[in-house]
């Protein structure tokens, strides 16, 4: 290995074996700064997208399309357009059918209450509780009086094509088809029914809780739906499919169906986009401040074992060649004083004194391996080696 090599390997294992919190905070808030910027980059463009989008209602939806595509039919059919269309849900089925007064046909009924709706989702929350182990490996008195709560849910969705319409008046004449393939945004949905199941105990449960073993301990039945005639808005790609205006999600918007009109979301959008442009400033300025704190501090040290002087590195050298010839039996093997052993290996006598802070606590060997340190240290003080001196006694 080369003299630049080495001197670059004994810098990385110095940055590795002396840090101390610096290095790590300083690249933990990198992360988070890295993130927070593309957090921050994903708001600001989905910002722009809404502020750009028009916001119509279903009547007008046709004429944006066909401003937007064009006037040749084919051309208007594949155009899609990112829109916010706000109006009334209304099954598909209602407006499609032929006989206007076959409005609830091909709708969805809630269990408890009958109303309807487009789409209902059913949550079960099985609630667990659990001891934090008496007869466990957790001893600590606090661990074993507290409790925590764990929750598994199954949930179950049921949803019937359906549309957004101005108002509620019939017959409808103009329709816009929601299509939810490939959603995965938050949906509108109000909650119709909410009831908590206590389980009862039985022996068996005394004994899981014995144990420190998870036992129910009450059943949360819930079901929300997405009811008719409920206003909402649709953000999405609106386009014409045989005809009709059709809007799907955008996976880039955070919003989908919505209870907030354009104005709100913008306002919501713009606060968020704001609060992650400061956190990532004040994240990543952290980050490069500890992070050059880090790196000067270790350059430093860097530096200062370079800088060490050559006759430093001749009398290094002079005492290994000391430490290759035999040692006087009759120096080490007679008996040492109390008080008198190096604090280092405890079995030979104290030799060397350090520089500057003069201590004379470890024998000629263990003195040169504390010296061959990247930034050595005196043991008992732990002040900075600058030199090491042999002393004879006469």
């Amino acid at each position: 290995m080369s003299s630049p090599e080495q001197a670059v390997f004994s810098l990385l294992s110095n940055i590795a074996l002396s840090i101390d919190g610096a290095a790590v905070l300083g690249l933990t808030l990198a992360y988070a700064a890295v993130r927070t910027i593309v957090k921050f980059t994903s708001s600001s463009s989905a910002l722009r997208k809404l502020q750009d989008a028009p916001s119509v209602r279903v009547s007008d939806l046709r004429s944006v399309l066909d401003v937007e595509g064009g006037s040749d039919s084919s051309s208007r059919s594949e155009r899609e357009v990112l829109v916010i269309v706000r109006g009334s849900v209304m099954a598909k089925w209602a407006v499609e059918g032929a006989n206007w007064y076959s409005l609830w046909e091909n709708v969805l009924f809630t269990r408890i209450s009958s109303d309807r709706a487009v789409i209902i989702q059913r949550t079960q929350t099985c609630i667990y509780n659990e001891w934090k182990r008496i007869f466990g490996w957790t001893w600590d008195l606090l661990a074993i009086l507290s409790r925590s709560l764990r929750e598994r849910k199954s949930s179950s969705l049921r949803t019937v094509p359906f549309v957004l319409i101005n108002g509620s008046q019939m017959p409808v004449d103009n329709y816009v088809v929601v299509n939810m393939d490939g959603s995965k945004h938050h949906l509108p949905l109000t909650t119709v029914y909410q009831q908590l199941q206590p389980i009862n105990a039985s022996p068996y449960t005394f004994l899981q809780a014995l144990f420190g073993h998870e036992y129910p301990v009450g059943l949360l039945d819930e079901e929300k739906i997405l009811p008719i005639g409920k206003y909402v808005s649709a953000v999405g790609h609106c386009f014409l499919k045989n005809g009709i205006p059709e809007i799907k999600p955008c996976n880039d918007l955070p919003y989908f169906l919505t209870e907030l009109t354009k104005d709100q979301m913008v306002i919501y959008r713009a606060f968020r986009t704001k609060i992650l442009f400061w956190s990532s400033i004040l994240l990543g300025s952290a980050s490069i401040g500890i992070l050059g704190f880090a790196f000067a501090r270790n350059w430093n040290r860097w530096k200062e074992w370079r800088r060490r002087p050559n006759d430093q590195q001749q009398q290094s050298h002079a005492a290994v060649d000391e430490l290759n010839t035999p040692v006087s039996e009759d120096d080490e093997s007679r008996d040492v004083p109390d008080g008198q052993f190096c604090v280092i290996c405890l079995m030979r006598r104290r030799r060397s004194a350090f520089v500057p802070c003069g201590h004379l606590v470890c024998c000629q060997q263990c003195a040169l391996f504390v010296g061959r340190e990247v930034s050595p240290k005196c043991p008992v003080c732990r002040q900075t080696i600058s030199n090491i001196v042999r002393i004879y006694h006469s």
